[in-house]
């Protein structure tokens, strides 16, 4: 892919995440309702796309539950601001072994497995625009978690998301994980033109230096639509650099809590950044039907 800079840029706000950010920054919301009104604001501020984990009201701890799916989208799509919603269906592949000299039997009290059906249940219920697709295994920060997809769950759930007529956001965590999307188009199990998610620098994927970012960007087919994030500080700096790529680009508090140096941040705050960013490179920020009509989207009403 050559690189052209995008003139044409939309927001993603990725609102709350399921990392254990829920005790770092009083703005991360938990309850349905924060989450909800979170998305809102940020799509006031000029997210497109809005991208949502549900979190136990009570603790913050991360929750597959159907029904505060369901309640985080009748909020948004009862808003008088529009927005493209995207729900996350990357929970209930987590496993925790053992320590490393009896990695089995698993940690039951923190491994959660489930078959596909149940982990795209959320998504054939509130039939969002965009749910996302983890395409790939891989090892995280702590030391005995591994993020797992294999390709037999993978396939099963992008058929199952493409019957649904739900756009898949292929999350490519590393390069392996890129070669293995384009094979599910390949294999009809994904619809082509695809939409890829890059997502730089998360332990221990793909690190989020600009040479890998490239690698990455130069392997995306010419007619796919992408964004990309960095986390952390290096979140603002991935809005240019992404733009400047070719892409589109995601902010939000799951990927960085931080405006400035000790000042936290709202997820109305990040958006409001990267779109001045975007525009001051010469871009123009896009609305949500520009989204619909690029990436062949159909606006579900309210239920």
């Amino acid at each position: 892919m050559p690189l052209a800079m995008n003139r044409d840029v939309f927001i993603t706000c990725a609102v709350t995440g399921s990392g254990g950010t829920q005790d770092k920054s009083p703005h991360v919301p938990r309850s349905p309702k924060a989450i909800a009104d979170s998305a809102i604001a940020a799509a006031r501020a000029g997210a497109a796309v809005v991208h949502c984990h549900v979190r136990d009201p009570e603790t913050g701890v991360p929750s597959r539950d159907v029904g505060m799916f369901r309640e985080v989208t009748e909020r948004i799509r009862d808003a008088e601001v529009d927005v493209v919603l995207n729900l996350t269906a990357g929970m209930g592949g987590d496993m925790v072994f053992g320590d490393v000299e009896s990695p089995l039997p698993l940690n039951e009290g923190a491994t959660d497995m489930i078959g596909a059906t149940e982990r795209v249940a959320h998504v054939a219920e509130c039939r969002p625009e965009i749910c996302t697709l983890d395409c790939g295994t891989m090892n995280f920060a702590e030391a005995d978690y591994v993020m797992t997809n294999t390709p037999g769950m993978l396939t099963a759930m992008g058929r199952m998301m493409t019957e649904l007529g739900v756009k898949p956001e292929i999350e490519a965590f590393d390069t392996g994980h890129l070669w293995y999307a384009k094979q599910l188009v390949s294999d009809g199990v994904l619809d082509s033109p695809a939409l890829v998610q890059l997502c730089m620098g998360v332990p221990w994927g793909a690190p989020d230096d600009l040479n890998t970012f490239m690698a990455m960007v130069n392997n995306i087919p010419d007619d796919w639509t992408f964004s990309a994030f960095g986390l952390g500080r290096n979140q603002m700096p991935y809005v240019a650099a992404s733009v400047l790529a070719g892409g589109n680009v995601r902010v939000g508090l799951e990927d960085n809590l931080m405006l400035d140096k000790g000042v936290l941040a709202t997820n109305e705050e990040l958006v409001t950044r990267a779109k001045e960013i975007i525009e001051r490179l010469g871009a123009r920020v896009v609305g949500p039907e520009d989204v619909r009509k690029k990436l062949g989207l159909t606006k579900r009403a309210p239920v």
